[in-house]
């Protein structure tokens, strides 16, 4: 199985990699312009990045294409998650922003991507933007005192965002959240 991660310009990109190589996945780095990413993966992860996207029409690369042509699983983070929202048509906005440690509340346990883990997770953020409004018929899977939108999932396809950092040791559960998605890219 390969797994590529989309290097939108986050600090930790190489952090994601080595957490899906440490689960024994064949992941890869690729940048957001490369034009087949996604025709050679078994799933995708959207990496954060310092760019903000609120109010701009920002491609973000070869992104969306990649999206719109892969039957593959997707897993956005921090501004990967930003652009599902956006691509999909939900809202993003500047929000109160989140740096450091964040409690988020886990709204559904039963999603295969938080089964098993706690109903409150004490998570990384680092993020000025945010999905205010999720596309039409997503779900929101979790939220914060101050991000309403902290995880969510497209209604069809195994499309999922999360705001916060899974891939830093910080994060409660992070790990488990990535094995979760590699199973949903092994089905």
């Amino acid at each position: 199985m390969r797994i590529v991660v989309v290097d939108n310009g986050g600090q930790w990109t190489h952090r994601e990699w080595r957490v899906l190589r440490d689960l024994g996945v064949d992941a890869e780095i690729v940048p957001n312009t490369a034009p087949d990413a996604a025709e050679r993966a078994d799933g995708i992860v959207l990496s954060g990045g310092a760019l903000s996207l609120e109010g701009t029409a920002t491609p973000l690369g070869a992104v969306a294409a990649w999206i719109d042509a892969a039957p593959v699983p997707v897993l956005g983070i921090c501004v990967g998650h930003q652009f599902l929202g956006r691509h999909f048509g939900g809202a993003v906005e500047r929000g109160g922003p989140e740096f450091g440690a964040t409690d988020v509340t886990v709204d559904r346990p039963e999603h295969p991507l938080f089964r098993g883990l706690p109903s409150r997770l004490r998570v990384w953020s680092n993020h000025n933007d945010q999905v205010v409004r999720p596309p039409d018929g997503w779900s929101v899977l979790a939220h914060s005192a101050t991000t309403p939108v902290q995880a969510m999932a497209h209604p069809t396809r195994p499309i999922w965002g999360v705001q916060f950092h899974p891939e830093v040791a910080h994060t409660e559960g992070g790990t488990e959240l990535f094995r979760h998605f590699v199973d949903a890219c092994r089905r």
